[in-house]
């Protein structure tokens, strides 16, 4: 690969490889605080299965010459994470964890299915492996989403208020890299606004099967930042948080 596809490759990986970081480590906060036991294993199991599909980019990244992945995930300040602002938000209530697992992980699914077929070997091979994973979260989204927003009045008012909140944040995951016209004549990636209206064709239906109404796209405004390493003041105390154990002697080994 030319110096230009390995840094556009880079940049990708990047942003994948702290999406996963960041929502999994929200996620697991959800451990011993679920509102039902189930929901309570649901929610640590997905973090471990991101944390760890965030270990695999992680490892691309150090074959690219990146630093080692523990090093890199845990070693970095906040300012230097490429993930979207959206999975850096507070978990905050159950209603708004849950749209934004909803909303992500069908993002997240699209995303790995479109890199199933990318000319750049490593990322296709790994995404071929963990996009089963992403489908049973998906699945679980889906089936909660529809079940509280058809529940009764007031739970359908919560999730209609959830996503109201999530929505913008949302769209900000698709913020276009500059290296997106690489992206694609290489064929690594199809590219965010072809990833968005996939994304938008696959959870509309699931939306007006809980009767819940996507914004007036004139009312759209993508929170864009992220992927620029530009970032709300709740990223810092979760990295320092989640990097804790690893900065008392990076040198140990388990």
């Amino acid at each position: 690969m030319s110096d230009k596809t390995v840094a556009a490759t880079i940049d990708l990986l990047y942003k994948i490889a702290d999406d996963l970081l960041i929502i999994g480590h929200r996620n697991s906060e959800w451990t011993g605080l679920g509102p039902i036991l189930e929901e309570d294993i649901s929610f640590s199991s997905m973090a471990q299965d991101k944390i760890g599909q965030s270990q695999g980019v992680f490892t691309i990244l150090h074959q690219l010459g990146e630093p080692e992945m523990d090093t890199n995930a845990f070693h970095r300040s906040a300012e230097s994470f490429h993930n979207a602002q959206f999975v850096e938000l507070p978990n905050g209530e159950y209603d708004f964890s849950l749209m934004r697992h909803f909303l992500y992980d069908h993002a997240d699914q699209i995303r790995f299915e479109m890199l199933a077929n990318s000319s750049f070997e490593p990322i296709a091979k790994l995404a071929r492996k963990i996009k089963g994973e992403i489908k049973y979260h998906v699945y679980h989204a889906n089936v909660w989403v529809v079940k509280l927003s058809t529940a009764n009045k007031e739970s359908h008012e919560r999730m209609q208020t959830a996503l109201n909140i999530c929505w913008n944040y949302a769209l900000g995951m698709f913020e276009e890299s500059n290296y997106e016209k690489t992206l694609i004549n290489e064929e690594i990636f199809v590219g965010e606004n072809e990833l968005k209206k996939k994304w938008l064709e696959n959870i509309t239906p699931f939306l007006e099967k809980a009767s819940l109404k996507i914004p007036s796209e004139s009312t759209w405004k993508p929170v864009y930042g992220g992927r620029n390493c530009n970032h709300t003041e709740h990223l810092k105390p979760l990295v320092l948080e989640m990097s804790e154990v690893f900065n008392i002697d990076p040198d140990a080994e388990w």
